[in-house]
C-alpha cells in the first residue's frame, strides 16, 4: 500500500515514508492510494480468532509487500499486550471496550502500535527523530507511555491548559527522559495549529527530524481498523445483521479507521459520529457545509474540537460526496446534561461505570434507535473509548460512585508533574524546539 496527499495526489509515498514524515510536505494528511481488497481476509474471521492473529494477518495484507511477514509479527508481538473486549449493554447495544492497555484509552491501540513500529524499522539506523505531537486528552498520555524509552526517540507533547483531566495531565507530565510536557496557554485547536506550523516550517524541517504521533500520521490510524475487524467478527456474540458502529469522535481519527476497514471489505451496516456540542461534522452531515468553529469545553474533553483534522481522509473516502458520506454516517450530537443523565441510567439500570465520552456514544446509540426503529433489528456497537477512572469527578457526579481506579493508572497521580508553560505562538515553541534538539 502507498500514500498520497490530497493537494499532491500523484506523488505517492511508501509506509515507512509516511510513517517518520507524519505530515505531507504541502501540508496535507497521508491516506492510503490503494484500497485493498481484504473481505475473503475478514470472512475467515471468527470468534476463535486471537486478536493477535487478526492483527498479524489484517497488517500483512495492508502492509506487504513493503513489510515482510517477520517484520510485521515483530511489531504486532511489541505492540500489543492487551485486547479489546465485546460486552453486551442491552438487546440492541453492545460496548466495544478498548481500555485495556497501559493507559485505559482506545489510543493505546494506535500509540502502541506507531512506537513499536518507528522503533523495529530504526534499529538498524543511527538516525534519532523528534514526535510532535498536539492531545486533546487521552492522545497525549497514550503516546507518553508508548514511546516512554524507546530508542532513538524524542517525544514532545503540546496540551491545552485548564483543557484536560487532572488524571490525564498526570499520565503526560511525569515521565520525563525522552517524554517531555508542554502546557499550551489555548485550547486544543491551538496545540494543533502549532504542531501543524513546525512540521510546514522550513528551519525545523531542516535542522530536525520531526515526526507526529497524532492520528495525523498514517501510521497511528491504521491500526486503530484492527478492533472493528475483531468486533464484526465476533459473529457468535453478534445477532442479525452486520453491525452499525457508533463512534465517540473528536478529531475523527477513530472514525476514519473504521471506515477505512469497512472499505476494504469489512461487513459493516453504518457508522454513527456521536459527537459533544463541537459538533462541526454532524452539521456537515445535514447540509454539506463544512464550517470549523473554535472548539467548546465540553464533560467529553477528549472530543473538544472545532476543526477536525481528519475530516480530510473522510472527504477523500467518500471522493467529497457529502450526499454519500452522509448515507453512510450518521451524525448525532448530544449534551453535557444528556451525557450525565446517560452515565447515571447506564449504572442504575446496568450496574456500570462509564467514562463520559462512552456516554456520548450510549446517546447517539439510543438517539438512532428512537429514530428508527428498524435499526432494532441488528446490533449497534458502541466505543467504549476510556476507563471511568480517568474521569472520577464526572462519574461521581453522575452516578454517585467512585470508580475504581486501576493500578497502572494509581501509580502516576505519586509522582512529580514535569511540564513546561509557554504561550500559544509559533515563535516560542520553534525555539523550544531547536535549543532543545537542534
Amino acid at each position: 500500500m502507498t500514500f498520497a496527499s490530497r493537494a499532491t495526489p500523484g506523488v505517492a509515498v511508501t509506509f515507512r515514508e509516511a510513517l517518520f514524515t507524519g505530515l505531507a510536505p504541502d501540508g496535507g494528511l497521508y491516506h492510503p492510494v490503494e484500497s485493498p481488497a481484504l473481505a475473503a481476509l475478514f470472512s475467515s474471521f471468527d470468534d476463535s480468532t486471537s486478536f493477535e492473529e487478526l492483527a498479524r494477518r489484517t497488517l500483512a495484507g495492508i502492509l506487504s509487500p513493503e513489510l515482510a511477514e517477520h517484520d510485521v509479527n515483530q511489531i504486532v508481538v511489541r505492540a500489543f499486550s492487551f485486547v479489546p473486549v465485546l460486552r453486551r449493554l442491552d438487546d440492541s447495544i453492545m460496548l466495544l471496550e478498548l481500555f485495556h492497555g497501559p493507559t485505559c484509552a482506545f489510543k493505546d491501540f494506535g500509540a502502541q502500535f506507531l512506537a513499536a513500529a518507528m522503533e523495529h524499522l530504526l534499529e538498524k539506523s543511527e538516525r534519532r527523530i523528534q514526535i510532535l505531537v498536539a492531545t486533546s486528552g487521552d492522545t497525549g498520555s497514550a503516546v507518553a507511555h508508548a514511546f516512554f524509552r524507546r530508542r532513538n526517540i524524542d517525544v514532545v507533547i503540546l496540551y491545552p491548559s485548564g483543557r484536560v483531566s487532572e488524571l490525564q495531565e498526570m499520565q503526560l507530565t511525569t515521565l520525563g527522559e525522552n517524554v517531555h510536557a508542554l502546557e499550551v496557554a489555548g485550547s486544543f485547536d491551538d496545540c494543533q495549529r502549532l504542531v501543524k506550523q513546525a512540521f510546514q516550517d522550513s528551519t525545523l524541517r531542516e535542522r530536525l527530524r520531526l515526526t507526529s504521533a497524532n492520528s495525523i500520521n498514517i501510521g497511528r490510524l491504521l491500526p486503530q481498523s484492527l478492533y472493528y475487524v475483531f468486533a464484526a467478527t465476533r459473529r457468535g456474540q453478534l445477532s442479525g445483521r452486520a453491525p452499525v458502529m457508533c463512534v465517540p469522535s473528536g478529531n475523527f481519527g477513530n472514525l476514519t479507521a473504521g471506515v477505512y476497514a469497512w472499505h476494504w471489505g469489512l461487513p459493516v451496516r453504518g457508522f454513527i459520529a456521536a459527537t459533544n456540542a463541537n459538533d462541526v461534522v454532524p452539521r456537515y452531515l445535514r447540509s454539506g457545509r463544512f464550517l470549523p468553529r473554535p472548539s467548546a469545553q465540553t464533560l467529553s474533553n477528549a472530543m473538544d474540537v472545532g476543526n477536525p483534522s481528519n475530516f480530510e481522509r473522510l472527504e477523500e473516502i467518500f471522493r467529497r460526496d457529502w450526499r454519500d458520506m452522509a448515507a453512510h454516517i450518521d451524525g448525532i450530537a448530544t449534551s453535557d446534561e444528556r451525557t450525565l443523565a446517560t452515565m447515571g441510567q447506564v449504572f442504575r439500570s446496568h450496574g456500570l461505570l462509564v467514562d463520559p465520552h462512552t456516554a456520548v456514544g450510549i446517546a447517539a446509540a439510543k438517539s438512532a434507535l428512537d429514530a428508527d426503529p428498524a435499526t432494532r433489528s441488528g446490533q449497534i456497537v458502541v466505543l467504549s473509548t476510556a476507563h471511568p477512572g480517568k474521569f472520577a469527578d464526572t462519574v461521581l457526579r453522575a452516578t454517585g460512585k467512585n470508580p475504581d481506579l486501576p493500578d497502572r493508572l494509581a501509580a502516576c497521580l505519586r509522582l512529580p508533574r514535569r511540564s513546561l508553560k509557554v504561550g500559544p505562538g509559533f515563535a516560542e515553541l520553534s525555539r523550544y524546539l531547536l535549543d532543545s534538539f537542534g
